[in-house]
Parts: structure tokens; C-alpha cells; sequence
């Protein structure tokens, strides 16, 4: 394992810098020192109330946040990011970016989010994941940047039966199209690594859950729910289990992948990054109630169309190549989260 060097501070783009995970990941290289480019689209999937709340912990203005880029404005970072709202699949404005700043290193989180919703639009994951992603590795190419750390989901391994998900594992078999994109991006990576002899490495996250997380997720649905006195759906039943990972363990792994470089070298990585501890739906909306001291009303649903039926990570991989260890117990990160909800709805 080789250590960090923090003394030269590094450039690099973070897509999906208002997303949940994009702006923790910007948050914490920021406070290490580093230079970050955040590329957001701020797409109205969700409140993008939240998003620009998120920016602006990062020292980013709305009213700077919502305009599109001017490139004629200066490339120093001062003390804080550099904020760029921009669709990745805009194939003129992105390599104008890759131009104005040389960037170091890549993370790529910003992708049209959610297994349900590409029920209903799926064409926005076309755009995003598939375009979005193709126009990324282009630019790397194009400008020689030597790392690109990208997610990929759980969601690829679909319904399977092997737990826990191994990251040797068929993945032929997704049941919704988001899961499919995300596939694809890990084959689009590979053959870039393969023909160009640039690294990438896809994260395959799993249910991340915290502060500042995203509206359509469980844990804000339910929070939400309980405190408003609605029905809590529970899919199949109760039937269902996640391994559900705490925000600020999900970002240790991120920034080890950016900053750190395995002694085996191999231009192509994929790695599960989760908790390895899955736990049963029934029991994470016990612990909600009782973090919230208020009972949920349970309203039983069917199983989703594009849903599984459970998820388990092995994370012995990124463990050995770069000491991953998630930490956060899941009682004390839903705590963490509904005292982070209630201050920022007034609850």
C-alpha cells in the first residue's frame, strides 16, 4: 500500500458535485487540501433546493450555481471549489473544461439516479449514464488524465442468490435499465483502460444512506413519513434486506481509490464498496422509530418491478488493495441522519 501524499494538492473533477455523494466526496477533498472542480446539472429529479444547500455548504452561491458556465471567467480556485453547471453529454462544453484546467484525476458520480424512476424516463438514463459516461472517457483520453474513479451500483447483480455479491460474479442478468447502464459503463471503462492505457476503477455502491442524502431513498422516505404521520410502504412485505452503508465510510473508500495507487497493477479495477452487514427492512424502519421516537404506520406493498430482494456486499477486494473499512454501525447512522433532518427541515 502506498501512502498519501497530501502535500502536493491535486485537481480534480467531481460529477454530481450537489448529488449526496459528489458533495461529500468535494467536502472532504476540499478539507484535505486538494483542488475541486464540481460539475453538476442540477437536474430537477429531486428538490434542488437540497442540491444548491449542499453547494452551498461548499462555499458555492445559488445564484452562481444555477448559471451555466462562463469560461471566460478565471481558473484559480482561491480557498475553495470551482462550481460548473453542465450536462455531461454536452459534447462541445465538456472538453472546453478538460482544456481550461489540467486535471489530475476524475470521480464520476453524477449519473441519472434511481431503479424505479428508469421505469418511467428512460431516456434520461440513455443521456446521462451511457452519452454522459462515453463523453467522460473521451475527455480522459483526449487529456491524458491517468485515473478515472466512476460509480457503478449494486443494482448490476440483480436478483441474485449468491450472497454475499462477489465481484467475480456474472452480471448478465439486470432487471431494471439502470442497472443495465451501469453495466455498460463498466464495460465502456474496460475497453478504454484496455485501448488507452488510462486507470479506471468502478464503485459499486451499495444503499447509501446519511446526511444530505437523497430524497427518493429509504431512509429519507421513511423519516419523513414517520414524522408526518404517512403510511410507510414496505415492499414485499417486509421481505427485503439492503447493506445499507453510512455516507462517511462510502467517501474513506472513494478518496482512498482518488489519492491512493495498490501495489498490483492493473488498469481495469471493479470493487463492491458497502458494509458487508445487511439488514432486514422490518429492523431499519424499527431503528428509524425508535432514533424518531415514533412509531411507523405500515402500509404492506408487493414487490417492485426493477427491485431485489436483498443485497450484500464482500468488500474483501477494496479491503486488500486499499484498506477499506467501514465503521458506522447502522443505529448510530441513522441517528446521525434524522438529527441532521430534522435541523435542516425544522422538525
Amino acid at each position: 500500500m502506498s501512502s498519501v501524499n497530501n502535500h502536493h494538492p491535486k485537481t480534480f473533477l467531481v460529477t454530481g458535485a450537489a448529488g449526496f455523494i459528489g458533495f461529500h466526496v468535494s467536502k472532504t477533498l476540499l478539507e484535505q487540501g486538494h483542488h475541486v472542480i464540481g460539475l453538476d446539472n442540477i437536474n430537477d429529479y429531486y428538490d434542488i433546493n437540497l442540491k444548491l444547500a449542499r453547494l452551498e455548504q461548499l462555499g458555492i452561491d445559488k445564484t452562481e450555481a444555477v448559471q451555466e458556465l462562463n469560461y471566460t471567467t478565471s481558473t484559480t480556485f482561491g480557498n475553495r471549489m470551482v462550481f460548473v453547471k453542465m450536462n455531461l453529454e454536452d459534447r462541445e462544453a465538456l472538453p472546453k473544461l478538460f482544456e481550461n484546467y489540467k486535471i489530475d484525476s476524475v470521480c464520476n458520480l453524477a449519473a441519472q439516479a434511481g431503479v424505479r424512476y428508469s421505469l418511467e424516463n428512460p431516456e434520461a438514463y440513455a443521456d446521462s449514464n451511457l452519452t454522459g459516461f462515453l463523453n467522460i472517457l473521451e475527455c480522459c483520453r483526449n487529456y491524458k488524465v491517468s485515473k478515472l474513479v466512476y460509480a457503478s451500483s449494486s443494482s448490476v447483480y440483480g436478483n441474485s442468490d449468491a450472497v454475499p455479491f462477489d465481484e467475480t460474479a456474472n452480471v448478465d442478468h439486470p432487471v431494471s435499465l439502470y442497472a443495465a447502464t451501469k453495466k455498460a459503463n463498466e464495460l465502456m471503462a474496460h475497453a478504454y483502460s484496455h485501448l488507452y492505457g488510462f486507470e479506471t476503477i468502478g464503485l459499486r455502491f451499495f444503499t447509501v444512506y446519511g446526511p444530505w442524502g437523497r430524497p427518493d431513498m429509504a431512509m429519507f422516505l421513511f423519516t419523513e413519513a414517520i414524522i408526518n404521520n404517512q403510511p410507510v410502504k414496505v415492499f414485499n412485505n417486509g421481505d427485503l434486506s439492503r447493506d445499507f452503508t453510512y455516507i462517511d465510510d462510502i467517501v474513506n473508500g472513494v478518496i482512498a481509490t482518488l489519492l491512493e495507487t495498490p501495489d498490483k497493477k492493473s488498469l481495469y479495477k471493479l470493487y463492491n464498496i458497502g458494509n458487508s452487514k445487511p439488514v432486514q427492512l422490518l429492523e431499519y424502519i424499527e431503528a428509524i422509530e425508535k432514533a424518531l421516537d415514533k412509531k411507523a404506520i405500515k402500509q404492506m406493498m408487493p414487490m417492485q418491478p426493477g427491485d431485489v430482494k436483498q443485497t450484500y456486499a464482500n468488500v474483501a477486494r477494496l479491503k486488500n488493495d486499499f484498506n477499506y473499512q467501514p465503521k458506522t454501525e447502522v443505529t448510530k447512522g441513522i441517528e446521525a441522519f434524522v438529527k441532521w433532518y430534522k435541523e435542516f427541515y425544522g422538525n
